[in-house]
């Protein structure tokens, strides 16, 4: 990734603000998939551990890592994210769980030493802004993380985003032109089609074998989200009725995890361990 790739991330970013924020609050889908991304951290994260995380944006899973009782480390690639995590974050039990706040770029974690964290964390997506290094950004992800802990991280999904977005894709495709909407379906990368918002996607077999080239191994996956991104007027029957809809959500994490959903979301999350030696 060129330099003016990741000024141009960072840019996005601070433009995007509070926005980030409010993304997995605003509308059902992404209540929906806060929920899934919650329990698949909730699964994993052990009070005590110390966590690196990277991406923290304004901070909901902050919050979370400090209920589930973990030590945070945050940090972000922009300035005006890890500001809004700093607001977000004052005055709330959360705070307290914070050792500190560092902008920090998921391809250089060289600051810190071989094995210093428990558990990594990235999600919304980090490797997928990380384009072409996104393998070697993994590996230092897991240079930083004790043998046996846990990474958790999510990326954007192609096949799901693919479909889910079809006619923004039309739409690309008929400005650039097929050439380029066939090179996205085979690398992942939106850089072809020059959208002022870029990142690379993944399939899960491809988030497969970058854990496997970085050593180790994948002990769990889910997509996010699944049948919710269908009706959003069916979804709003089911949360009218909060028994229903929990039940709803424990279906839909169910079914989030299953090899035949995997690559249906818009993300991606995995858990990935070293072996311990």
């Amino acid at each position: 990734m060129s330099e003016r790739d990741r000024a141009a991330m960072r840019d996005f970013y601070d433009d995007y603000g509070h926005r980030e924020w409010l993304r997995l609050e605003q509308d059902l889908r992404g209540r929906v998939s806060f929920e899934v991304h919650r329990r698949f951290l909730a699964a994993v994260v052990e009070p005590g551990m110390r966590v690196l995380e990277v991406g923290a944006g304004p901070g909901r899973f902050t919050d979370e890592l400090a209920r589930l009782g973990a030590r945070v480390v945050v940090t972000d690639f922009s300035p005006v994210q890890l500001e809004l995590n700093r607001s977000r974050m004052s005055g709330t039990a959360a705070e307290q769980a914070v050792e500190t706040r560092e902008l920090l770029d998921v391809c250089d974690t060289s600051r810190y030493r071989d094995g210093e964290f428990d558990a990594v964390l990235a999600f919304g997506g980090p490797l997928s802004y990380a384009f072409e290094h996104a393998e070697a950004a993994l590996a230092g992800l897991f240079r930083v993380t004790k043998p046996g802990g846990p990474i958790l991280a999510s990326v954007m999904s192609l096949l799901g985003s693919w479909r889910y977005f079809l006619p923004g894709v039309v739409a690309d495709t008929e400005r650039v032109g097929d050439d380029a909407n066939d090179a996205v379906l085979r690398t992942g990368d939106l850089r072809h089609f020059g959208n002022a918002h870029v990142c690379r996607m993944f399939r899960s077999r491809d988030v497969a074998e970058m854990v496997r080239n970085c050593g180790a191994g994948v002990v769990a996956m889910s997509a996010s989200n699944w049948t919710s991104l269908a009706d959003e007027e069916a979804l709003s029957k089911l949360e009218a009725n909060r028994e229903r809809w929990q039940r709803y959500l424990d279906q839909e994490v169910a079914a989030c995890a299953e090899p035949g959903a995997l690559d249906g979301g818009t993300h991606l999350m995995f858990a990935a361990r070293l072996p311990q030696t």
